[in-house]
């Protein structure tokens, strides 16, 4: 197929810029009914919602990109090969501990688990690790621990089930996983590209910001959805069936795929639901997602996503209710 020629492109950007002007112009024509509209109490207080989610976790948001960047572009994989144990059973924990030190987003920790693996790391201490490095390290606790300021014990919470969540899937896959789920070409180092370090420190920062910044306006948009639009007769009635709750907040940090630097914020703002069900949600949301089985997929071929995908989210959601029953002595 051969690329848009020059008239092509040129009627694209005048058919955008029409568009935008038609928008301006309804707009304005519109200016009384709408202000009426954004005027309305329902919407305020959405909006409210929104703003203060996206404003809360912005920053941990960029500082967490900024350290991924950081190791995408000064950190080897061979750091970490180097300190792990040689049987798996005893790596797997060795890298899911890693995570408290080496902090990654989500999509960032595919791409370093890859390299892992093309180092010679076991496969299971690799996923081990890719669960671990954006669930527990200090900016996603921080964070959390500044979204619950008055329940501190979901700091412990969170980092025992996503500790226990990783470990645990890389145990069992030293158990059940077979060589053929990941393509023999990614046990071989993929070739050094020679990019100036610099430039993958600002290609990996501007990549994660853009993406993560999109998903944290759907997770704000939806919050605030779930405060306004949903019946308080729903909430109260979700609030009292645990087990229904825990599974609807488990669902939703599959669907939002929020990075784990501001899912926290989210969480805590669905404050009508016990404690357990937005640990689940935390928990969960890192450890599988959408965006993370396409990524997964992309990397590791779809036989391994297919199979990795619903053991994750069976072992997160398990770790998550049984850490939230240990630390918060029930639901919460």
């Amino acid at each position: 197929m051969s690329a848009p020629g020059p008239a092509t492109t040129t009627s694209r950007g005048t058919a955008s810029l029409v568009a935008l002007c038609a928008t301006l112009l309804l707009a304005t024509l519109l200016q009384g009914p709408l202000v009426g509209l954004l005027d309305a109490p329902t919407v305020r207080t959405g909006a409210t919602v929104f703003v203060a989610i996206c404003v809360q976790a912005l920053p941990f948001l960029v500082l967490g990109t900024l350290l991924s960047g950081v190791l995408a572009a000064w950190v080897s994989p061979a750091v970490l090969r180097r300190v792990l144990p040689t049987r798996p059973a005893l790596a797997v924990p060795v890298a899911g501990a890693a995570g408290l030190v080496l902090p990654g987003c989500e999509c960032a920790s595919v791409p370093v688990a890859r390299r892992l693996i093309g180092q010679g790391v076991p496969e299971a201490a690799a996923c081990a690790f890719l669960l671990a490095a954006p669930a527990i390290n200090p900016v996603v606790l921080v964070a959390t621990a500044v979204a619950f300021p008055d329940h501190p014990e979901m700091v412990g919470a969170r980092l025992l089930g996503s500790a226990a969540t990783a470990v645990g899937v890389g145990w069992l896959l030293t158990r059940v996983g077979r060589p053929g789920w990941i393509p023999a070409r990614l046990r071989h180092p993929p070739p050094d590209d020679g990019t100036p370090r610099w430039a993958v420190f600002s290609e990996t920062v501007r990549h994660d910001v853009v993406d993560a910044g999109g998903f944290l306006v759907l997770g704000g948009l939806a919050a605030a959805a779930f405060t306004v639009l949903v019946p308080r007769s729903w909430v109260d009635g979700l609030a009292g069936h645990v087990v229904l709750a825990v599974a609807v907040m488990a669902l939703l940090a599959v669907l939002l795929a929020l990075c784990s630097e501001a899912d926290a914020f989210v969480a805590a703002s669905l404050s009508a639901l016990p404690l357990l069900p937005r640990l689940v949600f935390l928990v969960v949301g890192p450890a599988v997602d959408v965006k993370l089985v396409a990524l997964q997929a992309g990397t590791f071929g779809r036989a391994f996503a297919l199979r990795f995908a619903p053991l994750t989210f069976v072992v997160a959601v398990s770790c998550a209710v049984l850490a939230g029953l240990l630390v918060f002595g029930g639901t919460g």
